[in-house]
């Protein structure tokens, strides 16, 4: 009973010591500006975004979260789906309180499980941009050129780099 107290405590604190700032992304698809407007309203939809800043030049578009909120980074992908368009490139920052980053090993980030691609162990600390790997939020050459565990990922669960 005591390992598994030990082991919800660990879970809990590594959840905590680390909390999603930012996302940024490209969509793809976008042909003018009532395309990106159509992104902007569906994602201003999202109860944990606080504001979000587009840039229809470039495709772009940089979210900033509620304070407290739990980042769903399936939710972002499904609202630019859902109207009509993809992500092409899928960033997050990262505040990370001495995360100690180990091979094939999992950190937990509220809801969101990262799993680090081709990543040394070292220890994470201060502010870390991350790419997402993962069908949806890459072109789908990149994604079929990954040569990830299809089994390892699911709901809320990230193929990431640094």
């Amino acid at each position: 009973m005591k390992n598994i107290l030990l082991l919800i405590a660990i879970s809990i604190s590594i959840a905590t010591q680390a909390q999603v700032t930012r996302v940024y992304f490209q969509a793809s698809g976008l042909t003018c500006s009532m395309c990106s407007n159509a992104i902007y309203k569906a994602l201003k939809t999202l109860d944990f975004v606080d504001k979000i800043d587009a840039d229809v030049r470039n495709y772009t578009f940089e979210l900033t979260f509620k304070p407290n909120s739990s980042v769903d980074f399936d939710k972002i992908k499904r609202k630019v789906e859902d109207a009509g368009f993809s992500v092409s490139s899928f960033h997050a920052s990262v505040y990370f309180d001495n995360i100690q980053l180990k091979e094939n090993q999992p950190v937990k980030i509220g809801t969101n499980t990262l799993l680090f691609v081709n990543q040394k162990s070292e220890a994470l600390n201060g502010e870390k941009n991350i790419r997402l790997l993962d069908k949806g939020f890459v072109p789908s050459k990149e994604y079929k050129s990954n040569n990830f565990s299809k089994s390892q990922t699911g709901e809320g669960t990230y193929h990431v780099t640094l």
